[in-house]
């Protein structure tokens, strides 16, 4: 009895540990990847090979979401780098949402009423050419330790705070064990009654979401909120599907949020079947945000009266529960802007 009750903790360990083995074998050079999917670098003549510091980071599992030969895939696009990327554009900026002005110690954001964000952890799975951190001073936080318990101190201290948005990069890179602390930490905040965790791993790697994992939410008090990243019905294969199903199991409330982007998901089409799927997997669409303009992402905006025509198509083909809302988000604005 004791060797088999031995041997399954071993095989749930070395369960748990397979998302890091996965993530380290992801591509962060752009030719394997093109050849992965069997393209040439002609094919794509706006390609940059060398992006720079903002370097190519595709889990395996979400390239082989892709499809095979298309060098116009949507999936592929939002993590390719082009050299569109290194033109400098009028009114795209660093930092586009004001992270810097509403910094009130490293890695604490305060921009809502009630809300705080804390950056749990400074690096992501895939990096995502849109993304509107692609420039934040990361390395700039500090050691982990110090930094969150003077973070969880702030919080301590204010009571107006109700909800903990626990973000980054992406928060379900920590370990268990941190994680587990961290959360169990905020829990412990009497007027801390909602946490939320936004994460993109169960799409990109979704072999993080484990039995482990789905244990301690299960646990956790009050439940943490997940929301989501996807951007295209294709990117909920079916290995996320069963990680968000597991944690729908556990009674992990689960939202999603999109960015509308150009030759990804710019027409009613696709955005209806990514509601449709996000709805199959057990996810709520929540929010379709207009693109952040961070320096390097120009090419992929969509103007606002595209977007406010998209949004009346979905409306004209949806039931509401699956319609997002349109918005914006904009340094130093106490909300985000509705745009619909």
């Amino acid at each position: 009895m004791v060797a088999r009750s031995s041997a399954h903790c071993q095989i749930e360990a070395a369960a748990s540990d397979a998302w890091r083995r996965e993530l380290g074998q992801a591509f962060t050079r752009v030719d394997p990847l093109l050849e992965f999917l069997g393209l040439r670098r002609d094919q794509i003549p706006t390609l940059d090979p060398d992006p720079g510091p903002f370097r190519l980071l595709v889990p395996r599992g979400f390239a082989a979401l892709m499809r095979a030969g298309g060098p116009t895939d949507p999936l592929l696009r939002q993590v390719l780098p082009l050299v569109a990327e290194r033109v400098l554009t009028a009114g795209f900026r660093c930092d586009p949402v004001g992270d810097g002005l509403a910094a009130q110690a490293p890695g604490l954001l305060r921009k809502y009423a009630g809300r705080a964000l804390l950056m749990a952890h400074g690096a992501c799975a895939v990096h995502c050419r849109y993304c509107f951190r692609r420039h934040f001073p990361y390395g700039d936080l500090g050691a982990y330790a110090p930094r969150i318990g003077v973070a969880l101190a702030q919080i301590q201290a204010d009571t107006t705070l109700h909800e903990v948005i626990l973000s980054g990069g992406d928060p379900l890179l920590l370990a268990d064990g941190a994680l587990e602390d961290l959360l169990g930490r905020l829990a412990a905040i009497p007027h801390v009654r909602r946490l939320r965790l936004h994460s993109r791993l169960p799409l990109v790697l979704p072999s993080r979401i484990t039995a482990r994992l789905c244990a301690l939410l299960r646990t956790v008090t009050p439940r943490p909120v997940l929301v989501i990243h996807a951007n295209h019905a294709r990117e909920l294969g079916a290995a996320a599907q069963a990680g968000l199903a597991a944690l729908g199991a556990v009674g992990v409330t689960r939202l999603n949020q999109s960015v509308l982007l150009r030759g990804v998901n710019d027409d009613a089409t696709t955005l209806a079947a990514l509601s449709e799927r996000l709805f199959d997997c057990g996810v709520l669409p929540y929010y379709l945000h207009q693109l952040d303009p961070v320096q390097g992402a120009a090419h992929f905006a969509v103007s606002d009266g595209a977007a406010r025509g998209l949004m009346a198509a979905l409306r004209a083909r949806l039931p509401g529960y699956l319609v997002p809302r349109l918005v914006r988000e904009t340094a130093a604005a106490p909300c985000k802007e509705p745009l619909g």
